[in-house]
């Protein structure tokens, strides 16, 4: 690994490297064990679409390792006001040791990854989401005490969660199942990048447009948002068009019984997600955005430590 883009370009090897390392992290922060593998280093961290989750697990996260976080607002750079990214990668790379970016555009991190002689870490694009779904592999593993031969079921948009999902999900052999509308399917290329995975680890991958088909007998479930930001304008129409795909008790129950709730959040109580399943008994929605914090340290520790 020399920067984390996608999950795809990960060996299944690389994957559970970074999920026990996570797990370990986790568990020695909790037993008082400090770590400085970072110190004396600094991550830059490119924000062109905000969160709550991604700023501050990661300057957390940098400052455990020993590190120094630095906030890079799309007002405090020149990126996309002008200057070339090939300009910005240059530049930045004699300043920091590595570099985290949340942005719209999927090519602009990987360019921004081909030019810059210093790890690029993927905080999230409209097309991939890895971070994120190595938290969710690591809650999953915490609650199943197992990955393999679990069945995944998310249910919604076929966005950069749902693209990320299959990626991770072929990555540690779990079986993996994706309802959405017809007309809001994942990317084509994603898919079949996915499905070449799948054919290597021998899990499976349903894609339906069926939610029940979906997420029967599911061990983990899964959804997201179905207005993301910059899509605004077309929220009363997806708001109806999603509907039917709404996780609510009803649905929920077509699930194992010890099934466990995921959302990446922020979550729209009474839209994508109902409160008696986002704040049931199954619900593992707060320990899963914990992770976020000790995944991405086994990134930083891995990429620039």
């Amino acid at each position: 690994m020399q920067d984390l883009i996608s999950l795809h370009d990960l060996t299944p090897e690389e994957l559970q490297k970074l999920l026990k390392l996570g797990l370990k992290l986790k568990k020695e922060l909790k037993h008082g064990i400090k770590h400085k593998m970072l110190e004396g280093k600094t991550l830059g961290m490119i924000f062109t679409k905000s969160s709550t989750r991604t700023r501050v697990s990661f300057e957390v996260g940098m400052t455990q390792l020993g590190g120094y976080p630095l906030f890079l607002s799309s007002n405090d750079i020149q990126l996309g006001r002008g200057e070339t990214i090939h300009d910005t990668a240059k530049v930045l790379e004699r300043y920091l040791d590595g570099i985290m970016i949340r942005t719209y555009a999927h090519s602009d991190v990987v360019e921004l990854a081909e030019e810059a002689n210093i790890p690029v870490i993927n905080a999230l694009t409209d097309l991939l989401h890895p971070c994120q779904v190595l938290a969710d592999l690591m809650t999953a593993y915490e609650h199943k005490g197992r990955l393999e031969g679990l069945k995944f079921a998310y249910i919604g948009d076929g966005n950069n969660m749902a693209h990320s999902i299959m990626y991770g999900c072929a990555k540690a052999d779990i079986n993996c199942a994706i309802a959405t509308p017809a007309a809001y399917q994942c990317d084509a290329e994603v898919v079949e990048n996915a499905k070449e995975d799948f054919a290597k680890s021998g899990g499976s991958l349903l894609l339906t447009e069926d939610p029940i088909e979906a997420i029967k007998d599911a061990d983990i479930v899964y959804t997201d948002t179905w207005v993301s930001m910059g899509m605004e304008e077309e929220k009363a129409e997806r708001q109806k068009v999603f509907m039917p795909y709404q996780v609510n008790k009803e649905l929920f129950s077509y699930a194992k019984s010890d099934a466990i709730f995921m959302h990446c959040l922020p979550a729209y109580r009474g839209f994508e997600v109902t409160e008696d399943v986002i704040d049931g008994p199954n619900s593992v929605i707060f320990d899963e955005a914990e992770n976020r914090l000790h995944a991405q340290k086994a990134v930083m520790a891995i990429l620039m430590g």
